[in-house]
């Protein structure tokens, strides 16, 4: 705890410009803070549409309000103290560093526990190295995914530990409660549960754990769907814990629970016992809920095709540029090598029952970026066990080792690739000449154009950008689905839509206004009541739409042609938008 207040301290002194100017840099974290607003407004606890998207029925978000507790009891905190502007600056700043404590304490006992009482500091300096994790944790970074990550750091620390009660509660409780916040953490929730179970069909000593798992995950699933579930998710959708997922977490757990109060001697019938269990439940799923055996979201094959198709981080690593995939995989890959290593070392230790389930986690963890990058942070965290296992070994035979050269500068080569911080100097350009052969290596460097569009992109979303909008009336603007989250949290405007799946009726009808005729974007204007058109000229979005679309309406308008139904407004002269009255 001592680590992580001074951590607190240095990135609140590090990121102060960051907090000051509200740089909610995500759309997450800007309808989040949008929720709170609401919450704190007075919109029902269970009541999560938000109404400042296509106003008037408002924009249904599938979250829950587990996140939003500790950003709103912050604000409610500080605003006596500092006013309302300043107390949210402060509680966006505050509140994503709240989760790392609890992803460092999971991770120091993982490894106090299965490496040596005293290699929780480099778990900590290796944690803080692996920069995918350590982006969730960062002040502003408001959405969920830091509270996921923390529970994570509590489940591998739960399939370590020695005392079975305690260790399948934690695992237990911790998938429950990542569950309740959403279903991202849901295929290593189900490894976990898995882990546990066939460390009960080895072993039936294993009871214990299995059935204090198999109660607290059915139980706080529960518990998180009563208290947390929003009206939304009381119907049987896939993409959140709904009716669907709870069913799911209380059978399984039921199951569970009578497998390891009578399961049989043998293991051969333990193993048969618990793939019958699967089936049931499994095939139960698959004929009780058909629609949610494709992709959760449920989508339109158009948006899906136009849409979330192409979201990056969806995507596997192998499908990204060297540089990010490098900077991705090179940690968890040194992680998994570090505990099938250590694995190995304690065969015949008592530890062997602790780092087998932690090898199988990191492993699975590494292997779920063929399936979606956005595993990245996950696999990074997980793998900090591992690395510390694996510099335990060779840090201290370096130093020991007579030759001056290793000692010194063997360590410190050491401890850059055991940590994954010899990335970004692998990254850099290289060229020298060593013995008359010369070594050069170069990455390609983004070009001028993605550099217009970052820079354009970035302005877009600042506060100065955006302000001076207030000085019109406010009203509904038809402006990009990506822009919509940061205008209603900067403004007082509404818009029409945000990048989530529930409303793709919205999300498409904003693309068709941008890619076909100028007189459908005029109907589609008039459908939602918009009365002003707000464009970012490079943003990303915008290069969609002018790629897919040449000709279209969008394409027009970065072209000069403009119908007579649309009236330029002013704004300040290094404003990075343009605005219209429609007619």
């Amino acid at each position: 705890m001592i680590a992580w207040g001074l951590l607190v301290l240095w990135y609140l002194f590090d990121r102060w410009n960051a907090i000051h100017w509200l740089s909610l840099g995500d759309t997450d974290d800007n309808m989040r803070l949008a929720q709170v607003r609401a919450l704190l407004d007075g919109q029902g606890w269970y009541d999560l549409r938000q109404y400042r998207l296509s106003p008037p029925r408002g924009f249904d978000i599938h979250w829950s309000r587990i996140v939003d507790l500790p950003i709103a009891a912050m604000i409610l905190l500080l605003r006596p103290f500092f006013g309302t502007g300043e107390a949210e600056r402060l509680a966006c700043g505050v509140a994503p560093l709240l989760p790392l404590s609890i992803a460092m304490i999971g991770l120091a006992a993982t490894v106090r526990r299965l490496v040596s009482p005293v290699a929780w500091p480099m778990a900590i300096v290796f944690l803080i190295g692996a920069t995918a994790t350590m982006l969730m944790f960062m002040p502003d970074r408001v959405d969920h995914h830091g509270w996921q990550l923390a529970m994570l750091s509590l489940t591998v620390a739960g399939l370590s530990d020695p005392r079975q009660a305690r260790g399948g509660a934690i695992v237990g409780c911790a998938s429950a409660f990542s569950l309740s916040i959403g279903l991202e953490m849901l295929p290593y929730a189900a490894m976990a549960g898995a882990i546990i179970g066939l460390r009960w069909v080895w072993d039936r000593a294993e009871a214990q754990r299995l059935m204090v798992y198999a109660l607290t995950l059915a139980a706080g699933s529960a518990i998180g769907f009563v208290l947390f579930a929003s009206n939304a998710n009381q119907v049987l959708r896939c993409d959140a814990l709904t009716p669907v997922w709870l069913s799911v977490m209380v059978v399984g757990g039921a199951f569970l629970f009578a497998m390891g109060r009578f399961g049989p001697a043998a293991r051969w019938q333990r193993l048969v016992l618990a793939l019958i269990a699967a089936g049931i439940v499994g095939g139960g799923f698959g004929w009780l809920f058909p629609q949610c055996l494709g992709r959760p979201e449920q989508v339109s094959p158009e948006l899906a095709r136009t849409w979330l198709d192409n979201v990056k981080e969806a995507k596997p690593v192998y499908q990204h540029p060297f540089r990010m995939a490098f900077t991705i995989v090179a940690l968890p890959v040194i992680g998994i090598l570090g505990a099938a290593i250590a694995t190995w070392r304690a065969r015949r230790a008592p530890n062997i029952t602790g780092w087998v389930p932690v090898l199988m986690f990191v492993a699975f963890a590494g292997a779920m970026l063929l399936w979606q990058t956005r595993a990245g942070p996950a696999a990074q965290l997980l793998a900090v066990p591992g690395a510390v296992a694996l510099a335990w070994v060779i840090l201290p035979w370096c130093l020991n080792s007579k030759s001056m050269l290793i000692r010194v500068f063997g360590t410190v080569i050491a401890f850059l690739v055991v940590s994954g911080m010899f990335v970004g100097y692998v990254l850099k350009p290289i060229d020298f000449t060593l013995f008359g052969h010369r070594f050069a290596y170069q990455v390609a460097p983004a070009s001028k154009r993605t550099n217009v569009v970052n820079r354009s992109t970035g302005l877009c979303m600042t506060l100065p950008a955006m302000k001076p909008l207030d000085r019109y009336p406010k009203q509904t603007i038809m402006t990009f689905v990506d822009l919509g989250p940061r205008l209603i949290v900067l403004t007082h405007h509404d818009a029409i839509a945000g990048p989530y799946h529930r409303n793709g009726e919205q999300i498409l009808d904003v693309q068709h206004a941008f890619s076909r005729t100028p007189e459908n974007f005029r109907a589609i204007a008039r459908k939602y009541g918009a009365t002003m058109l707000l464009v970012c000229p490079n943003m990303a979005e915008s290069t969609v739409y002018r790629a897919r679309n040449p000709g279209g309406f969008y394409d027009q308008l970065a072209h000069g042609k403009t119908p007579v139904w649309l009236e330029q407004l002013p704004l300040p002269a290094k404003s990075p938008f343009r605005l219209w009255r429609i007619r």
